[in-house]
């Protein structure tokens, strides 16, 4: 099917644009009433996920309402674990939170890797075959994943944490098992995205949510070299890696075979450009608590962030997911900054 609008993939590989691409993080969420009225619906987070046409339907919400250039399938990074074998809840105003997890080799067996992802994920496939269908190519499609070093955090953890000091201890005490789980998580990820793809994902992000817990050469050995092999991996569509807090990493991200590079809003746009050159697409930043302003210092701190760009290698995003709290309006002001904004003859 023929894209209407296919701003975000010739940004992604650097192709001609007449204006920069805009989407977020979260777009599909509880920033919008129109989710929350599909949610109440439903027994919570986790039966939203796995049923096809309502994750669907809010996943396309955003197109509709925000006007934004991309759609992102409404899912989540620990569908994965759960899928090898690790099954989560979604505490309301918790997060997520595993009965099981992975500290010693006998407890490998919750991570298998020898999985049909057709089967045990068929259902975030769906949704991506119905999405499309609904889209009828109004814009592209993001398919998504955890990054093996995040899904690993979860998976020995047992839940969210302030200093993942489980996983940490796990890369000292037991290097072994940890590249062996990683390892585990890369393959069934691979497979993952590839059958996103073939489902008609038009491009796919890792979101590496837990990589700036890591000092420089561990997340060289225990994330990068993992997010290196899924890179390699995925050919068909244009690769996006979000390494949340990865300041130090991102000269070595951008050798990696990703198309895009997802920015922080602590990672500043005119260095990192200085850094990778013109040999990467970069997508972000802007704060999301910049969108707390009023609308107009939202168009300033917007414009502010988009004159900074020296290069038309951009997707702009925020430099996180949206908050929940955040007034769509102030949504609909950053995206219509964004869209009416200039480009320079760069």
């Amino acid at each position: 099917m023929k894209l209407m609008n296919d701003l975000i993939l010739r940004a992604a590989k650097g192709e001609q644009i007449e204006r920069y691409p805009v989407w977020l993080m979260r777009q599909a969420g509880r920033i919008l009433p129109e989710y929350r009225a599909v949610r109440a619906t439903l027994s919570g987070f986790k039966e939203l996920v796995e049923t096809p046409e309502r994750a669907a339907e809010v996943t396309i919400q955003p197109v509709d309402i925000l006007g934004v250039d991309a759609a992102i399938i409404f899912s989540d990074i620990l569908v994965v674990p759960e899928a090898m074998g690790l099954e989560y809840q979604m505490i309301e105003q918790k997060g997520p939170w595993f009965e099981k997890t992975i500290r010693t080799e006998s407890d490998l067996y919750l991570a298998d890797s020898h999985i049909d992802v057709y089967d045990r994920l068929g259902y975030v496939l769906e949704a991506i075959k119905i999405t499309n269908k609904e889209l009828n190519g109004r814009v592209p499609l993001i398919g998504f994943a955890g990054a093996p070093w995040t899904i690993l955090c979860y998976m020995v953890e047992g839940k969210g944490s302030k200093t993942f000091s489980e996983s940490r201890k796990m890369l000292y005490t037991n290097p072994t098992l940890a590249h062996e789980l990683l390892r585990r998580i890369t393959d069934v990820t691979i497979q993952y995205l590839k059958a996103q793809i073939e489902a008609g994902a038009h491009m796919v992000q890792l979101f590496d949510s837990w990589a700036g817990i890591l000092g420089k050469e561990q997340y060289a050995e225990f994330g990068l070299k993992y997010i290196s092999k899924i890179a390699d991996a995925i050919t068909e569509v244009p690769l996006t890696v979000f390494s949340k807090g990865a300041l130090t990493s991102i000269e070595v991200i951008a050798k990696t075979n990703c198309a895009t590079i997802g920015l922080d809003w602590n990672m500043d746009v005119v260095e990192v450009r200085k850094a990778i050159g013109e040999t990467r697409t970069i997508q972000g930043n802007l704060d999301p608590c910049a969108l707390y302003s009023s609308e107009k210092e939202v168009e300033r701190q917007t414009i502010n962030m988009l004159d900074k760009f020296t290069s038309k290698r951009h997707i702009v995003n925020l430099g996180h997911g949206v908050y929940p709290d955040i007034d769509p309006e102030k949504v609909k002001t950053f995206i219509k900054t964004v869209k009416n904004y200039e480009l320079r003859n760069l």
